[in-house]
């Protein structure tokens, strides 16, 4: 029988592979239609989900690219620190969990978190300098995340050294 924490992890892995799904299909979408605003323009006044672009694309296509760049980078960023959990779900052994590896998965996670928040503050500040359509990049609560994810990721080399100290003790 499984205990509640294994089902938790269980559960969690499930969700990780959803968003990691659901978030690649987002970016790949937005990267497929944007190809084919390059062929036929209609394209962009609707890029992905009533995103219209179709104006940016007229009046500068510099900035037209850049944006789309800048969106399909966040989502790919986001699809790969979704990668990253699901590794690290998939490393966690509920008989030793504390380990190298999974404490090294964690930081790269935290550091991964760090590079979405300082792009999405650098796509904000375009967007607001460019006077560009308005886009949700979720950046603000990142590095309170990402700083959370370290904190474990500190404590988990912690629990290693002391799980190898009470390895070396038996």
């Amino acid at each position: 029988m499984k205990t509640k924490t294994a089902s938790i992890l269980a559960i969690m892995n499930v969700l990780s592979w959803i968003a990691y799904i659901g978030i690649s299909i987002k970016c790949g979408a937005i990267i497929f239609t944007y190809i084919l605003s390059l062929f036929n323009q209609q394209v962009a006044k609707d890029l992905y989900q009533g995103l219209n672009l179709y104006d940016l694309m007229n009046g500068s296509f510099v900035h037209y690219s850049l944006f789309v760049g800048i969106t399909a980078g966040l989502l790919g960023l986001k699809a790969y620190i979704a990668h990253l959990v699901i590794k690290t779900l998939s490393k966690i052994n509920l008989t030793s969990p504390f380990q190298m590896e999974v404490a090294h998965l964690m930081e790269k996670i935290s550091l991964m978190i760090v590079y979405l928040w300082l792009i999405s503050l650098g796509a904000t500040i375009y967007q607001e300098s460019m006077e560009l359509p308005k886009m949700d990049w979720n950046g603000g609560e990142a590095l309170f995340l990402s700083g959370l994810i370290f904190l474990f990721a500190q404590i988990f080399k912690k629990g290693v050294e002391i799980q190898a100290e009470n390895d070396l003790t038996v």
